[in-house]
């Protein structure tokens, strides 16, 4: 029984990494949707996050099943339980991805991105596909200084969200409400799905080291 408990455990680290990996694509492909507003790329963002949704359906079950059969304990049982937590937080990041798909296909054949934001975008949308890449090599390693790394992207991030806001309100914009909408959504979902992945980092760099220092563990909202 001991062999079938860590066999499921392994499963466990193995389905995170996998809609880990389904999170990469999509934002990904979401970025190039909005960059290039490609109608196709942005649908195939929205069908790929159905399938994030059901793996992560598949994997609470897994955790749940474990977690009424096999009573783990101690580390173990933070294991299951953070299992569960980090794939919430990866399918929110899926939807991000997905929003910002969506957006790129709503303005279909118009461009996506606001005139005088391209190069903000395009530097926040670099900046959130490698934190996707680097997400899932830290839940394949759970090396403690590559969350450190997904933290500090996290913060250009931050920068790059409130440098849009600074633009959206200054005197010099005059852009019209909808490309303003636009902006301030699409800055939303850049800033969120950064968001989720520090809280992913937290909770890895936790059960790695045991360490909590400078994380109180607040979830961040949808």
């Amino acid at each position: 029984m001991r062999d079938v408990f860590q066999q499921e455990l392994r499963e466990l680290q193995e389905r995170l990494v996998e809609i880990a990996e389904l999170v990469e694509d999509s934002i990904t492909n979401a970025v190039t949707a909005f960059a290039k507003t490609d109608v196709a790329v942005a649908e195939g963002v929205i069908e790929n996050d159905n399938r994030i949704d059901e793996k992560t359906v598949e994997l609470d079950e897994l955790a749940i099943s474990i977690l009424a059969l096999q009573q783990p304990v101690a580390r173990d049982l933070r294991i299951v339980v953070s299992a569960l937590r980090i794939s919430s937080s990866l399918e929110r990041m899926g939807d991000m991805a997905e929003h910002i798909a969506q957006l790129a296909r709503y303005r279909f054949p118009e461009r996506a991105i606001p005139k005088g934001l391209k190069s903000t975008f395009t530097e926040m949308g670099r900046v959130d596909v490698e934190i996707a890449q680097k997400l899932v090599v830290l839940l394949k390693t759970q090396d403690p200084l590559i969350a450190n790394e997904i933290r500090d992207e996290d913060d250009r991030v931050d920068e790059l969200h409130a440098g849009v806001f600074d633009k959206l309100l200054s005197e010099r914009w005059k852009g019209e409400a909808e490309a303003t909408i636009d902006a301030t959504l699409a800055s939303r979902y850049h800033e969120r799905f950064a968001d989720h992945a520090v809280s992913i980092a937290k909770k890895v760099q936790y059960l790695a080291t045991g360490d909590w220092s400078g994380a109180d563990d607040t979830e961040t909202s949808a």
